[in-house]
């Protein structure tokens, strides 16, 4: 049965819902309650890259990435369930002096922060990732700690975790309403019924502007489809590094033998949430090839192995 009354409301049991959980019961909030509309990890959590890296633009979310993998790391020991979460380092490459440049500022900010990293040369960086083209390559940086996780393990263990210490995660329960006085939230309604709330965190993901309009908020968040592709198994070493190539707008891991290539495109594909089954689950969108071609180019003069493979 649904609670009729919790201090904290968080609407998506995707990674972050379930983060939230995580710490507020890690702090001694014991009166948590997390509602899915439908399972676990089943919006975009699911097919999420599961990079984890340590190099940000500031300070503070450096230290902040710092923390999540020291958390990953024992995150499987505290909670029983495995996380898929290693350390295999990540490379990221130049093909030209400005990108290299770039590069290298961001080793020397990373230095300062503490973190481990090493700038390289093109021929080290093929000895790290015996599958790389370096024909035109200036130098790359290596970040040792970089890593790697299961996206749905990762957020089964923080679910358990928020649990074990007191967190009610429902399922198959929809948020269909934020409830408000003088300005103030006072709960949500679902369609299992009525929550008394003090607070609402709005981790809905995709949908997270629509359940912020319910709350009369304007959330500035846009979906976009994210092209990614999985190579047949072909034996790639476990130990393989992360590898960036951010002027070919790519990355690709290692992934159970196989390889994993996803693109971050300079225009990315807008997608408007009316165009979204209302029963999305696990769901993926139809294929893009004319758009993610120019990528999968980019990636192919890389990686050429990825050329041979189905």
């Amino acid at each position: 049965a649904i609670p009729q009354q919790a201090r904290v409301v968080i609407i998506g049991g995707g990674v972050i819902g379930c983060s939230v959980a995580y710490h507020l019961t890690k702090l001694g909030w014991s009166d948590v309650l997390l509602l899915e509309r439908k399972e676990l990890t089943c919006g975009t959590t699911w097919h999420a890259a599961g990079l984890v890296g340590q190099l940000r633009g500031t300070r503070n979310m450096t230290m902040l990435a710092q923390y999540t993998s020291g958390l990953f790391a024992g995150l499987e020991e505290e909670t029983g369930q495995a996380t898929g979460f290693k350390q295999n380092g990540s490379i990221s490459v130049a093909p030209d002096e400005e990108r290299f440049e770039e590069l290298k500022r961001g080793a020397s900010m990373s230095k300062c922060f503490g973190l481990e990293v090493e700038v390289i040369s093109p021929r080290e960086a093929r000895e790290l990732h015996p599958y790389l083209n370096i024909d035109d390559l200036c130098g790359a940086v290596f970040l040792p700690k970089d890593g790697q996780t299961n996206p749905i393990d990762t957020t089964r263990a923080l679910a358990q975790g928020a649990k074990m210490r007191g967190a009610c995660i429902l399922e198959n329960v929809k948020v269909e309403g934020v409830q408000k006085h003088q300005g103030r939230v006072t709960g949500v309604l679902t369609d299992k019924g009525e929550v008394k709330a003090e607070y609402v965190v709005n981790c809905a993901g995709l949908w997270g502007r629509q359940v912020g309009q319910m709350a009369g908020v304007n959330v500035p968040l846009h979906a976009s489809e994210h092209f990614y592709i999985v190579t047949e198994e072909i034996g790639m070493p476990a130990n393989l590094p992360v590898l960036r190539d951010p002027s070919g707008w790519f990355y690709m891991k290692e992934d159970a033998g196989k390889l994993l290539m996803g693109c971050f495109e300079p225009k990315g594909k807008p997608r408007p949430l009316s165009t979204i089954p209302e029963d999305f689950s696990f769901g993926q969108f139809p294929e893009d090839w004319g758009h993610f071609e120019p990528a999968m180019m980019n990636a192919i003069h890389r990686v050429p192995k990825l050329e041979e493979v189905g």
